[in-house]
């Protein structure tokens, strides 16, 4: 299992410790002396960029549970909470969230490059297997994980997903019924899933422990797929793969920190900042942009149980893989055709992925199932054809041969691939936010906010103003539930005093109660309580304004978006363009026009706005000029009051946003000195090993 090992601890404790039980042997010989092959690139520093991902997540989700109410009243309010008022909760939901996200990215590439140099082989077809049982459960971790928030799409994800199962013949309904805990979607099936996330990557962890055992039985694969022969060929684990492991990790978390720091809903869906709702089902239901692939394989086949059969072998098939490929060569780096088709095969795996978003119908079903017929053919068809035709190029003899006839180009051609790889997740998940987006809107305009960029801050007066205007106009229909008084005076809001909050607030009337007599009161607000909703329920909201309820406004800016498509929407990720969300609330808040255009026809009942999905909105037009009077002389027009309540309601939504970007470039500054530091001790330290 282990490197050899002469480890003999010098502390009286740990010899005492040692006799007993060899622990600290044990690691020495897993972690310090085992020979790793000296010619590992980059793409193997993966394996440790895993192990810790999945530490974080454990660590982040345990931290987060204990905050968290698995209840389908509060489970959404909880997640809010948790951001809002939990110490660094922010922090801990952003790592948490985009760490799933960066996990899987992290391991489809750890499986690629597997498929690519042939680590399935021979004598690792345990060690590939446990990582394919790794894989679902991931999958199945990370399906549960979506449902908690119990968002709009993370109510109707979970119902379509497990809806699936039911095309089972016999026993289908059945187990719907058992993970539904009833018939439908509700509070077991959320308890359910709360259990089971909370408990499978502790099964990961576990699993990942019998791959690592599983692999230093076996040996660890290389570039040349060549095994080790002399001392040559080798080098200590530590600190040889320890410090490149270090600096590939370092690096992983400046891209990571991105992420969390400036980007934290790049991945996300606007609908999932909408409380759960039965009876509003999203314009398009797409997963997460790591099942896309599987999900377009699932919607190619007309059929149910052939489409959920087809979908869940095309995961099974990796597991015949080591016996699918019969090649005596590993790496498909001396097999010129190989080469060709799995580059192929990623193109169809990353097209399959970008299908998975788009609805389905025309071309894109098409599409979808040839590109089925091209992955499956991959492996049923391609690779064991390959094992017979192809010639492979010269092997080198050992490892050392390898490394002294290294290409000078290596490390351009891992960025160029790094850099494609960027691009073609940008094409996918930029196609996913084409099919969420809601159709027959025009696209609002792009506007300019103090808040936008690394350096961005909320614009003081520009909160004031807008609290007036939410105050004057907005709080007679839309709520503000998960803002409380006492936030107007926190560092980053709209800049008041402990006094002017606690003075605000006494201005609104709360209900409260019951008294000693039983009977509910009012008294005026405290700096504790959160804003009251203008009606009691939403049945009277919506019997108040024509049968359409008007939402609350504490998400708005973040539960609404538009799409700005390819090319575009990879540009935002350099820019750090987020601001879709308050740039429709602003379209939405000037885009009433008294008469709609020629040709189009406004129900009763119902206003004609050019930038709201399908022009008929029930709001009136809320704003005017000369409306609401301003104390510091701004402008008294509809677009001043726009750009001012929107700017207060997003600092409604992100209210830890100035402490985020500036934590962020802190950590940023930390991580890419440490990078550095790590890459000028990599190169020392291997100096003398090439």
């Amino acid at each position: 299992m282990s490197g050899p090992s002469d480890f003999q601890p010098s502390n009286p404790a740990l010899k005492w410790i040692e006799r007993r039980l060899p622990i600290f042997g044990l690691i020495h010989s897993s972690f310090v002396a085992y020979p790793t092959p000296r010619n590992l690139n980059y793409w193997w520093t993966f394996g440790a960029i895993l192990s810790m991902m999945l530490a974080l997540q454990i660590l982040t989700g345990v931290i987060l549970a204990m905050h968290y109410t698995p209840h389908a009243d509060l489970a959404f309010k909880s997640v809010e909470l948790i951001v809002r008022d939990v110490n660094y909760g922010w922090l801990l939901r952003n790592m948490h969230a985009c760490g799933a996200s960066m996990f899987f990215f992290a391991v489809y590439i750890h499986m690629f490059r597997g498929l690519y140099y042939g680590s399935y082989k021979e004598p690792r077809e345990v060690l590939w297997i446990l990582g394919v049982i790794i894989y679902l459960l991931m999958m199945a971790t990370g399906f549960m994980g979506y449902v908690l928030p119990w968002g709009q799409m993370s109510f109707w994800g979970a119902t379509v997903i497990t809806n699936l199962f039911s095309a089972v013949p016999y026993f289908g309904e059945s187990i719907v019924t058992l993970l539904w805990g009833g018939y439908s979607v509700g509070n077991p099936t959320l308890n359910r899933f709360f259990s089971l996330h909370y408990l499978l990557p502790f099964v990961i962890a576990g699993v990942v422990v019998l791959h690592v055992w599983a692999l230093h039985v076996a040996g660890q694969n290389n570039p040349a797929g060549v095994e080790a022969k002399t001392e040559k060929d080798t080098v200590a684990f530590t600190p040889y793969a320890t410090i490149k492991d270090m600096f590939g990790v370092s690096c992983f978390l400046i891209f990571f920190a991105w992420f969390i720091f400036y980007m934290p809903n790049y991945l996300g869906d606007a609908d999932n900042y909408i409380p759960a709702n039965p009876g509003v089902t999203p314009a398009h239901i797409v997963p997460e942009w790591y099942y896309l692939p599987f999900y377009a394989i699932l919607r190619s086949i007309p059929n149910k149980l052939a489409g959920v059969v087809a979908m869940f072998s095309a995961i099974i098939i990796l597991c015949f893989l080591p016996w699918l490929d019969s090649a005596r060569t590993r790496s498909s780096k001396y097999r010129p055709l190989a080469k060709q088709f799995f580059w192929i095969f990623v193109v169809v795996c990353i097209l399959l992925g970008y299908l998975g978003s788009q609805p389905p119908e025309g071309i894109y079903v098409i599409a979808g199932r040839i590109l089925t017929v091209c992955y499956f053919a991959y492996f049923l068809i391609v690779l064991p054809l390959l094992a017979r035709i192809e010639t492979p190029r010269p092997v080198p003899n050992s490892i050392a041969d390898d490394v002294l006839a290294k290409s000078k180009g290596r490390a351009a051609t891992a960025a160029s691939v790094m850099l494609a790889m960027v691009v073609a997740g940008s094409l996918l998940v930029g196609g996913t936010q084409n099919a969420k987006a809601e159709e027959g809107g025009n696209a609002p305009p792009a506007q300019k906010w103090s808040f936008s960029g690394p350096f961005g801050t909320y614009d003081r007066g520009s909160l004031q103003r807008g609290l007036k205007v939410y105050k004057e106009v907005c709080a007679a229909c839309h709520g503000l539930s998960y803002v409380a008084f006492r936030n107007l005076a926190d560092p980053g809001g709209p800049g008041y005093s402990p006094a002017q909050a606690a003075a605000f607030a006494s201005e609104y009337k709360i209900k409260d109660g019951p008294n000693d007599q039983g009977e509910m009161f009012e008294r005026p607000g405290r700096p504790a309580d959160y804003f009251p909703s203008p009606f009691p329920n939403e049945q009277a909201a919506r019997a108040a304004n024509g049968g359409a309820a008007p939402p609350d406004l504490s998400l708005i800016t973040k539960a609404r978006s538009y799409k700005r498509g390819f090319p575009q929407f990879a540009i935002d990720f350099f820019t750090q363009y987020q601001e879709q969300g308050p740039d429709y609330v602003d379209a939405i808040l000037q885009g009433f026009e008294d008469k709609a255009p020629a040709g189009v026809t406004i129900p009763e009942g119902s206003y004609y706005n050019k930038y709201f999905p399908g022009h008929a909105i029930k709001m009136p037009k809320p704003l005017s000029d000369g409306q609401v009077t301003f104390d510091d002389g701004s402008p008294a027009t509809v677009k001043q009051y726009a750009h001012d309540v929107t700017t207060f309601l997003m600092w409604a939504a992100e209210p830890h946003m100035e402490e985020r970007k500036r934590i962020g470039m802190q950590v940023f500054f930390f991580l890419v000195v440490f990078a550095f530091l790590m890459y000028f001790t990599k190169r020392k330290v291997w100096a003398n090993a090439h």
